[in-house]
């Protein structure tokens, strides 16, 4: 233990030099009892080191304040600081121990200082206000006893030396914080943009698209897409088709209308979304970009002529669409330049829509649908990782028609979001779900509620009156919900959500990764697991990407103590990927298809699907097979 000795009386260095030589250990419990009047409870019991009981002080004597400050900046720069120093208050010709002290501390702050005085000029208010904090300054009298100097030192040794260990697990802390933030980004980053080109990808393109919807104005939507592209892949190869998209994506760069989002949505097609004054002066500028990529390009030592149509849609945010609508609108007015040629711009009409009838028809059938019995609820089982128990089953809403046969939830439920019914929708299935509980043996239910349902007013009063009337165990319900629901309004969902978690609800954030969640905001919510959508797991085999995306997921779910379930698993290899992940909860075909009630009750009461010998190369005991969920 290295301490510093400051006084300009040669008596009192040898004085010191008495109190440091080395001693029996016999006075150990003196010294616990002297730390523990100092620092409480938690003080050492018995002073030590980290080879023995006694502790050994190294001592350097200075006889002016000027060679201890000198000492103190030698010690940091060879990084073997003093832990305590004791300094006299008086050391004339030089600087007296009140500047002594302010200087040390301004090199040290981790040092304890030990003012040592018969008499001093400065009360010591005024040394803690020069030399502070106070908790690192003490206080001898002159004439002191033996005792009463190695008590003190060996008590400040002990807490530098925590202090120094407290310091460095902090700043382990900090770069383990550090290194998550990064992972986070650079997942987010792999989330939401195009790795050939670095531009926004299109879930990226959605969600500034969903701003513009929301933020009202008007503003364009416009697809392109490159003619003869796959003239250009079977020709000269994959290769130079990357190079080619590489070349187009800076065309639009440099053509589109200031502020415009460019945005490559897969193989050579692009987004671009930019605010317009109206139909015409949309049509003007895509005009403009179909002229830019009409030019040649040198790709590879060959000269390939580019060309491109565009199909455009213009919007006004007051019209509240919704923007898988839009960019399904852009979509045929592309279909339309296709078709009409290629290399030109078309504008949407109405004409083109076919099924802008058919949507009507699904509008009108739905609102009937609970009264003439064609709705259904399907359970798909979600199975732990380790060991394939079924803990659970996702409730899946199920339309078959007289009319038009299945409809699949993705086309129906957008509509029914659109309107009020997707309220009607939702008290359906909730109470379907909740009167199966009773025939499961201890499994929960997993029930989606779109954002429109989450912003419902009173919605925790709602479920959970629902939940009372049925004789449900709140513990028993999952609420599944995406991040497009929380982050409309945070601190509004952040509330709701701390009340159904209050109430002992679980809660699920759906096609996790699809959205713009940062480390912040899921810490700020009360979740009990994150939903890996569906199409990063089938992409993993595939795509450096979807599987360091999977990867960080999982990393980020065990950070912060969350479960994390894989949706869409439909392969043994993912199987073994994911479990090898850490991935705590599996869903997916290759465990089971959804399933009617009767069938998820046999699931529930048999609690495993297969074992760990089939994930040796047998087959599970249930399984459907390849397929798409529904």
């Amino acid at each position: 233990m290295r301490i510093l000795i400051v006084d300009d009386e040669p008596s009192m260095h040898d004085s010191y030099r008495r109190c440091f030589a080395p001693v029996d250990t016999s006075g150990a419990e003196a010294l616990s009892g002297m730390a523990a009047e100092l620092f409480g409870d938690d003080a050492p019991t018995a002073p030590c080191n980290d080879d023995s009981e006694t502790v050994q002080f190294d001592a350097v004597h200075c006889m002016q304040g000027l060679d201890a400050v000198a000492e103190v900046e030698a010690a940091i720069a060879q990084g073997s600081p003093f832990a305590v120093a004791f300094i006299d208050v008086r050391m004339p010709p030089g600087i007296d121990g009140k500047e002594t002290a302010t200087r040390i501390r301004a090199l040290d702050p981790n040092i304890n200082l030990v003012i040592v005085t018969g008499f001093s000029d400065f009360s010591p208010i005024e040394i803690s206000k020069a030399a502070g904090p106070a908790d690192k300054i003490f206080y001898i009298a002159k004439p002191f006893e033996i005792a009463e100097v190695v008590q003190t030192a060996t008590a400040l040794g002990h807490r530098w030396r925590l202090d120094r260990d407290l310091a460095a697990a902090m700043a382990r802390l900090h770069e383990q914080s550090a290194e998550l933030a990064a992972n986070e980004s650079k997942a987010l980053h792999l989330a939401t943009h195009d790795s050939l080109t670095e531009a926004p990808n299109r879930l990226a393109f959605v969600k500034a698209l969903t701003d513009k919807v929301r933020g009202g104005g008007m503003f364009a939507t416009a697809m392109v897409d490159l003619d003869r592209f796959k003239l250009v892949n079977d020709t000269l190869g994959h290769l130079a088709g990357d190079e080619l998209i590489r070349a187009i994506c800076g065309i639009l760069h440099a053509n589109v209308p200031e502020g415009a989002i460019v945005a490559r949505l897969g193989g050579d097609e692009f987004g671009v979304l930019f605010d317009t004054a109206g139909e015409q002066a949309a049509v003007m500028a895509c005009d403009r970009i179909v002229a830019s990529c009409a030019t040649s390009f040198r790709i590879l030592g060959h000269s390939v002529q580019g060309a491109a149509s565009v199909g455009v849609v213009v919007v006004s945010g007051d019209e509240g669409r919704d923007p898988v609508d839009v960019m399904r609108r852009a979509d045929l007015a592309l279909n339309d330049a296709k078709k009409s040629g290629r290399g030109v711009v078309r504008a949407f009409d109405e004409t083109m829509d076919e099924s802008v009838r058919f949507r009507r028809r699904i509008e009108s059938g739905l609102g009937q649908a609970i009264e003439q019995g064609e709705l259904s609820l399907a359970y798909q089982p979600i199975v732990a990782g380790h060991d394939l128990e079924v803990v659970g089953f996702e409730a899946l809403l199920r339309w078959n028609t007289e009319e038009f046969g299945p409809i699949s939830p993705a086309l129906f439920i957008p509509i029914a979001e659109e309107s009020n019914l997707i309220h009607d929708l939702g008290d359906w299935v909730l109470d379907e779900a909740l009167k199966v509980l009773p025939d499961w043996p201890g499994q929960y239910v997993s029930v989606n509620f779109s954002p429109r349902q989450f912003r419902r007013q009173n919605f925790v009063a709602y479920v959970m009156e629902r939940v009372q009337r049925a004789g449900i165990a709140p513990s028993r319900v999952q609420i599944e919900i995406t991040e497009t629901a929380i982050f409309d309004n945070a601190e509004r969902a952040a509330d709701t959500l701390y009340k159904l978690r209050q109430m002992g609800f679980r809660i699920a954030l759906d096609d996790f990764g699809t959205g713009y969640s940062s480390l912040y905001n899921i810490r700020k919510f009360a979740l009990d697991c994150l939903k890996i959508e569906k199409s990063f797991i089938d992409g993993m085999g595939r795509e450096r990407e979807s599987a360091a995306i999977v990867q960080s997921i999982v990393h980020l779910g065990k950070a912060l103590g969350l479960g994390v379930v894989a949706e869409g698993v439909e392969t043994e290899a993912q199987v073994q990927a994911l479990r090898l992940a850490g991935c705590s909860h599996l869903q997916g075909y290759y465990f089971s298809r959804p399933v009617p009630a009767d069938q998820a009750k046999v699931m529930a009461n048999e609690r495993f699907i297969g074992g760990e010998d089939d994930l040796d190369g047998d087959e599970f005991a249930i399984q459907a097979g390849n397929g798409t969920e529904g």
